[in-house]
């Protein structure tokens, strides 16, 4: 299966090709960004199927970030996934930004819970927790930090996400410390791909 993967939703503009059958993105790139997606989306997209060697109508899927993330980039990103899945006639399928998080880290640590959490700011968090096995523990949702950080009752936790570190920050000292802060500014592409692929799309 091939898939073109495209993140908007938060400090970068993102695009990959992911080949299943190879088991790998055969094309990549992404350029850190808070602003600035529509101008650079397209062109991205351009450069990353040239890399790829496939035109738009060899791809099975298109895949994007659906949030939470930033408004306008969420729908300069989708807004494109529409645009390129209706033309080529493919299917378009939706990832959560969260999502995309957690399952870069998920089984890493087998036991340990993992916490994907994004800036809402006004001390709110938009955060989900999974077991080690992928298992919903609290599904997603936004919330104020100490309620985030209350999932510490879990067990010592792997903290994803660009509010990672804030989580970190104010975690309580009789808690058991996270095993590990990833505060990434955005998810990688490869796990948003991938996770398009194990999506059903809807008829």
């Amino acid at each position: 299966m091939l898939i073109l993967a495209i993140d908007t939703a938060l400090d970068a503009c993102a695009a990959g090709v992911l080949d299943t059958d190879a088991g790998r993105l055969i094309a990549q790139e992404s350029q850190a960004m808070r602003r600035g997606h529509a101008e650079a989306l397209m062109p991205l997209i351009a450069r990353v199927m040239t890399q790829s060697g496939l035109s738009f109508s060899a791809l099975d899927r298109v895949a994007a970030t659906t949030g939470p993330g930033s408004f306008t980039g969420l729908r300069v990103g989708l807004s494109a996934a529409r645009g390129i899945a209706l033309a080529a006639n493919k299917p378009v399928v939706g990832v959560t930004t969260l999502t995309a998080y957690a399952a870069a880290v998920v089984s890493e640590h087998g036991e340990h819970p993992v916490i994907a959490a994004i800036d809402a700011r006004h001390d709110h968090v938009y955060f989900q927790v999974v077991g080690g096995d992928g298992t919903s523990l609290i599904a997603p949702q936004v919330a104020p930090i100490a309620e985030a950080i209350a999932a510490w009752r879990f067990g010592a936790p792997l903290l994803v996400g660009n509010a990672a570190k804030i989580l970190s920050d104010h975690w309580p000292a009789h808690a058991a410390p996270p095993v590990k802060v990833d505060a990434q500014p955005s998810p990688d592409i490869a796990w948003v791909a991938w996770l398009g692929a194990a999506v059903n799309p809807q008829s």
